[in-house]
């Protein structure tokens, strides 16, 4: 029986690696050093409601926005609405109390400025994420069509 060889890349590669993960033991190191219960129930019940809610919500969002699309046949350009949408709800849940404005009194007690333009920059991001998602999507779709020969009938 021959054994393979493991791949392991260049040794920058190796470096940077070894880098990450001392830096992340570090790091977890420090975040656990204060409250260690409360960081693993944060964890745990983070890694919970994605896998038991959160997950089969966006599978069924997926599909039905599939079949209402009548992208079912086209799966591959599904990810140029996935794109965007997957970016921009990240981006939503990153920065919801500043984009709710639920922080407001807080934030402008600690930076000194108004959290009134989160909400507006949240929306031209998402809008800029979907005009170049759909650009893309034109660019491709036109050179796929002058790829194609003409059909004659």
């Amino acid at each position: 029986m021959k054994l393979r060889r493991v791949p392991f890349g260049s040794p920058l590669q190796l470096l940077l690696l070894v880098c990450s993960f001392a830096l992340a033991g570090y790091a977890g190191v420090r975040l656990l050093a204060d409250d260690w219960f409360g960081v693993t129930l944060w964890f745990v019940g983070a890694a919970l409601l994605h896998d038991l809610v959160m997950l089969p919500l966006y599978a069924v969002v997926d599909r039905a926005l599939l079949r209402g699309l009548g992208a079912v046949g086209h799966r591959e350009r599904a990810g140029y609405v996935r794109v965007p949408a997957a970016l921009s709800c990240l981006l939503l849940l990153l920065w919801f109390p500043l984009i709710s404005g639920a922080v407001e009194r807080r934030y402008r007690l600690v930076t000194g400025r108004s959290s009134d333009a989160f909400l507006a920059h949240w929306l031209l991001i998402t809008a800029v994420l979907f005009g170049g998602s759909a650009l893309l999507l034109a660019v491709r779709v036109r050179r796929a069509a002058k790829a194609r020969p003409p059909v004659v009938h």
